[in-house]
């Protein structure tokens, strides 16, 4: 792969824009150290004399990493285009971008320099084969397509997670990994677990969400100390529902398949998350953060405090 002076890393997966990144970093001479900053805060000025000035320790090329992009772009648009149509030949600018706007004079001068690179995750029906293939050259793990439809299923297109359980997996596997491994892993079954008692929330089913919430802390005490992730990551997807209806979408569809598969549980999830309504969400959310602060600070047992969120929640509905 030809280097290029500026690059683009388009996408919001970080786990693919790192892997990009050391792609670059492996063109570039040893002794080469990245410098990083801050898109926000940076000054233009100060980034373009980075990348002109010639290195002080070894060789002659300057790596300059921008972290959110997007704002360096939106803040000095012009300036890194007049930079982009004339580069410096002493350094290498790394833009990591959420998105970038192919009409954008910007986005056609790094694209004919060949540096825009899509760091966006597989779609949905390639993500099983996503994990196959990172199993077999990362770690040298043999995925069947159960177990990679079942990881999917679990964690979905965080790529980096998904990693770094192929990773864990290839630790306790001789090799091969097929759908029953995945049900042995305790950390996959306290995931699925948790999935399921979120998925009682969302239907209403508050006895059956302090039964399986008693359940996995008598099996399992570690387990109140991971609820209020995974309590919160419902609370987004309560959020992701009433955005979506309130700009007259289909709420339905703002909810992750991979999570709720079943068309009955999406449309009641959608039915929870409309009695709560966003003032009965945001309600939530503050309780969910008092719950964790007290956890955090001894007031109170963590597992009792989760029944209270639990308890409240059916109330505010």
């Amino acid at each position: 792969m030809k280097l290029c002076a500026v690059y683009a890393l388009v996408g919001e997966d970080g786990f693919l824009q790192m892997q990009e990144l050391s792609n670059i970093i492996r063109q570039l001479p040893e002794e080469t150290h990245p410098i990083t900053v801050e898109g926000d805060k940076a000054e233009i000025a100060d980034v373009l004399d980075e990348l002109r000035s010639f290195s002080m320790f070894g060789g002659s090329t300057k790596l300059i990493v921008v972290r959110n992009g997007d704002e360096l772009i939106n803040r000095f648009r012009e300036p890194l285009e007049r930079y982009v149509e004339n580069p410096s030949g002493s350094g290498v600018l790394v833009l990591r971008l959420n998105s970038l706007n192919k009409s954008w004079r910007i986005a056609k001068l790094i694209d004919k320099l060949g540096g825009v690179i899509s760091c966006a995750p597989p779609a949905a029906a390639a993500l099983t084969t996503w994990i196959i293939q990172r199993g077999k050259t990362a770690h040298k793990l043999t995925v069947t397509p159960a177990a990679a439809n079942r990881l999917a299923d679990l964690i979905g297109d965080d790529l980096g997670k998904l990693d770094n359980e192929l990773a864990k997996l290839a630790l306790q596997s001789d090799g091969k990994i097929d759908l029953p491994d995945i049900g042995r892993s305790i950390a996959f079954q306290r995931e699925q677990e948790m999935w399921d008692l979120t998925n009682a929330l969302a239907v209403g089913q508050t006895t059956e969400a302090l039964s399986r919430w008693r359940k996995m802390v008598a099996l399992d005490p570690n387990t109140e100390f991971r609820a209020v992730t995974w309590l919160g990551m419902w609370l987004e997807d309560v959020r992701k529902v009433l955005s979506a209806a309130a700009s007259g979408q289909n709420p339905q569809n703002a909810l992750p398949k991979f999570k709720y598969r079943d068309p009955r549980t999406r449309a009641d999830f959608v039915k929870t998350a409309q009695s709560l309504g966003p003032v009965g969400a945001r309600r939530a959310l503050d309780l969910l953060a008092e719950i964790d602060h007290h956890s955090k600070s001894g007031l109170g047992q963590a597992a009792t405090n989760v029944e209270r969120f639990i308890l409240t929640l059916s109330l505010a509905r």
